[in-house]
């Protein structure tokens, strides 16, 4: 007796078209929550790719392999771009489009976005308070606190430049990777070294400026889309809407990068 042969792969099992396309699930016959549920699943399918693109990352400058280093980011600041972008879609929408179904929101944010959290976390936030919208236990929560726990993006960066031969403090090296890095003078000294040399590690360098910069242009653009939707009401969820993330603009995640252009 022999087994029946598996259904050969299409296009659509492959990629789970099925699962995906079901996945819109409006709760309203307003025709604009179909845009909102898309771009919003979208954003968490990018920040999922950015995540996996950003271990990597990681990966790769522990290994001090620049040159993947240098594609791996390259990558993911293109990916960044297409999210920023995304915005003039989503802007298509009206406020009174909006206002149509806002309501069936209930409480259901995007501040409630545990990928978006967690890409934070891995890139240097330590903030307890990221937590809150989760119960312990589940699986953003747990996601969070591992990423909040283990070395961030400039964390292995550090141990890059170790690796490419510049003498980074061990102090720098070997810190309490849980704590907030709030910048370092003694690093910022390494750094005016990797730029004057002009080499593979100022390139890296120069890559993670943009990838902040990128992260800057992201929360700008969002904030000012949710000005330009809901103004200065609250957002859903009950969360500060604009007034939050306004506060949240021209935050760093990599200081000592700015911190050394005027020594350069």
């Amino acid at each position: 007796m022999t087994d029946k042969p598996s259904p050969a792969l299409t296009y659509t099992s492959y990629l789970a078209l099925d699962e995906v396309l079901a996945a819109q699930r409006p709760r309203s016959d307003e025709h604009d929550e179909m845009l909102f549920i898309v771009i919003h699943q979208v954003y968490e399918l990018w920040f999922k790719q950015l995540l996996h693109e950003l271990d990597h990352l990681q990966r790769k400058l522990e290994k001090v392999d620049t040159a993947h280093c240098v594609r791996t980011l390259r990558r993911a600041l293109t990916i960044l771009k297409v999210v920023v972008a995304q915005i003039d879609v989503l802007e298509t929408m009206t406020p009174r489009q909006f206002t149509s179904f806002r309501e069936r929101l209930d409480a259901a944010s995007g501040f409630q976005s545990g990928q978006f959290r967690e890409l934070e976390a891995v890139l240097g936030r330590r903030d307890a308070r990221m937590l809150k919208p989760y119960a312990g236990g589940s699986t953003a929560h747990e996601r969070i606190t591992a990423a909040m726990s283990r070395p961030s993006v400039f964390d292995s960066f550090l141990a890059y430049l170790a690796g490419s031969g510049y003498d980074v403090p061990a102090t720098q090296l070997n810190r309490d990777v849980r704590e907030q890095w709030e910048g370092a003078e003694d690093v910022q000294r390494v750094l005016v070294q990797v730029y004057r040399d002009d080499a593979g590690p100022s390139t890296v360098a120069d890559l993670l400026v943009d990838l902040d910069e990128g992260m800057q242009e992201w929360r700008y653009r969002h904030v000012k889309m949710v000005e330009r939707t809901i103004g200065g009401k609250a957002g859903t969820g009950g969360s500060a809407g604009a007034a939050y993330l306004r506060s949240t603009l021209f935050h760093s995640m990599f200081p000592d990068l700015w911190a050394v252009r005027s020594d350069l």
